[in-house]
């Protein structure tokens, strides 16, 4: 049990390093949250928490992917957006002749 709850910190501690409200703003907030619970013996409490931490480490991984997502939507479909445009500005102007 105290092996997954290490395992679970040093893995958000990762995480946290490219957070978008900052590194040193997830530690601090990681370091109060498990400092919180530190006294926790029970189990199945501690099992909830461990499945609590799991999903919080999947929305994290979630949040980087999409802004990566955005990242290379961004760099290499900008261009795109800007033919849609025309496109349609062209098709437009075709339909009123």
């Amino acid at each position: 049990m105290r092996s997954r709850v290490i395992e679970l910190y040093k893995n958000l501690y990762h995480m946290g390093k490219e957070y978008p409200k900052g590194s040193q703003w997830f530690h601090e907030r990681l370091k109060i949250a498990f400092w919180k619970n530190k006294d926790i013996t029970d189990p199945a409490k501690i099992d909830e928490l461990l499945k609590r931490g799991d999903f919080v480490v999947k929305e994290i991984e979630a949040l980087y992917k999409l802004r990566k997502y955005r990242a290379m939507k961004q760099r290499y479909y900008e261009n795109d957006e800007e033919n849609e445009k025309e496109t349609k500005n062209f098709e437009d102007k075709v339909q009123k002749v």
